[in-house]
Formats: C-alpha cells, structure tokens, sequence
C-alpha cells in the first residue's frame, strides 16, 4: 500500500473513533430531556464536520511516541469540544457575526443566540468531565491534561486570543509580532495542546512533549496564515464561508500586512521549521503528510 492509501485509510480510523466517542459524550439518548434543545445545539455545532485536525493531531502523537491511540478518545474529544465551543462563539453578532460556518447555518441562526451561548458554555465546560471521568487514564494523566487544556483555552490561550483579535479591528498600527503573538494563542495554543496531550497519554518524556508543543506552534501559525490567505484566493463554496471577511471587518493579518506571496512565503517557512521537529519523533510519516496538506489545503 502507498503513502497516500495509508494515510487516508489512518485518517479515516481516527475520524471514525473520534466521531463514535462524541456521540457517546454527549449522550443522544435524551428525547425526554427538557434541555433537549441544548442538547440538539451542541449535537448541531459538533457534527458540523471539519478537519478534526485537533483530534488527529492527539491520536497521532499518541502513536508516534508508542502509544495506543485508543487510550486517547477523551482528550481526542475534549479538545475538539473547545474548538467547537471557541466557533459557536466567534460566529455570535457580538463577535465576528457570521451567518455561515461550515456551508450551514451557524449555531446562532440555526437556534437562536442565546441557545448558541449556551450550547458553547456547555461544550467548554463537558471536555473537563470526560476527562475527569475517563477509565483508560491514570490520575496523574488526567490532572495534567485538565491543567494543560485550561491554561490553552483560557485568559493566556484560545480566549485571550480571541480579545486580542477583537480589540485589534480597525487598527492601523498592528504589526507581526502582536499577529504573531494573536495566532499563538487563538489558534496555537490548543493545536498545540493536542499534541501535548498525545503524548501525555502515551506517557512520553518531557522533552518529548515540549517539542510536540514547539510543533503545535509552528504549525499552528502557518495553519492561521493559510486561513489569512484563502480568506482572499478560496472559493466560498470550498471553503463554506464567506471569503473577503477579514478586509469587511477591517482586520489585519499576514495577507494585509506582506501580500499573499509573502505571506505563503511565510507559512512555508513555518511549515519547513514544523517538519524539521519532527524528524525527533519515530513513526512521523503520518504527521510529515499531514503537516503537508494542512499547508497546501483549499478550505
């Protein structure tokens, strides 16, 4: 079997786990519920599609520092229900008020905003009960990653990222090292948290660790600077959103600042450091192909 067979029959096992695991945590079974509406919102938002690039990215540094992957679907959800939390909230009219996420209706038009509020509040506080009750790891697993995940998501990390990029709109004086430091923590961090708590749940060393966070990093910002770059060149229909936003919304970012071909230049470069990690890992063809296409994405 060639390299691309094997990496899509692996992220197709990935996916699979992750999606079955999600149904489980967040119960179906609930048609007598009275918050079934929450309920249908959360289930709405999560089964939205997507790369699960986050998920992937804990099941795959899980196994690249020889562990089970399937000892991993808590935190592999976990994140992924902070991301989706972290969407419902930027799509909100207080926020970047977006009527599309995904080619659907985002969760506020779906529902309406104050069930989207919701539905975010509840998938930002779920991951840490199914990591606090999960079975397949130790205490001491589950006390680092429920510390790790919060400082990623917090005041320093998704949400502290997220005010920096509000409070940056309709200025003129953002450079790139306050982008720089924006996309760290809105984004990096919690790509970078997955493949901290991959191999966390593989109980790799700390030096192991922290150069699957330095990668997260890395790849975190060319993962943004691409982002910057479709909003300009993708197709709406591609992508399921609207491109041209960033400009209506008078922010800045590495297209607007140094022009798309900079800007590639860039996200190249960032991509090149990312492999260069790891070349430190075993097992790394699956995370060098996928570092790849995550740079050469249409959507």
């Amino acid at each position: 079997m060639n390299m691309v067979n094997d990496f899509n029959e692996k992220m197709q096992d990935y996916n699979s786990y992750t999606e079955a695991n999600m149904r489980r945590y967040n119960n179906y079974t609930y048609e007598n519920r009275p918050q079934r509406n929450l309920l249908d919102a959360m289930n709405y938002s999560l089964e939205a599609g997507g790369k699960r690039v986050r998920p992937v990215l804990v099941y795959a540094f899980c196994e690249a520092l020889g562990g089970d992957y399937r000892r991993a679907a808590a935190p592999a959800c976990a994140v992924e229900m902070m991301h989706t939390f972290s969407l419902i909230h930027d799509d909100l009219p207080a926020m970047d008020n977006d009527d599309l996420r995904r080619g659907k209706p985002s969760c506020h038009k779906k529902f309406n905003e104050a069930m989207a509020i919701l539905a975010g509040d509840a998938l930002a506080v779920l991951p840490f009960e199914i990591l606090a009750d999960d079975e397949l790891l130790t205490a001491e697993q589950k006390i680092l990653m429920i510390s790790v995940l919060a400082n990623a998501v917090g005041r320093d990390g998704m949400i502290g990222g997220q005010v920096i990029d509000m409070e940056n709109e309709n200025r003129d004086d953002v450079d790139e090292e306050n982008l720089r430091n924006m996309y760290k923590c809105k984004t990096g961090q919690l790509i970078a948290v997955s493949c901290a708590m991959g191999g966390i749940c593989a109980d790799a060393d700390s030096d192991k660790i922290r150069a699957a966070i330095e990668y997260g990093y890395k790849l975190g910002l060319a993962f943004q600077i691409v982002d910057d770059i479709l909003d300009v060149t993708g197709d709406e229909e591609v992508i399921g959103k609207p491109v041209g936003s960033d400009e209506q919304e008078h922010k800045t970012t590495f297209v607007s600042l140094y022009g798309v071909e900079k800007a590639q230049e860039i996200a190249d470069r960032m991509t090149d450091e990312a492999l260069e990690i790891l070349e430190g890992f075993d097992n790394n063809e699956f995370l060098r192909e996928l570092t790849i296409r995550l740079l050469n994405r249409k959507k």
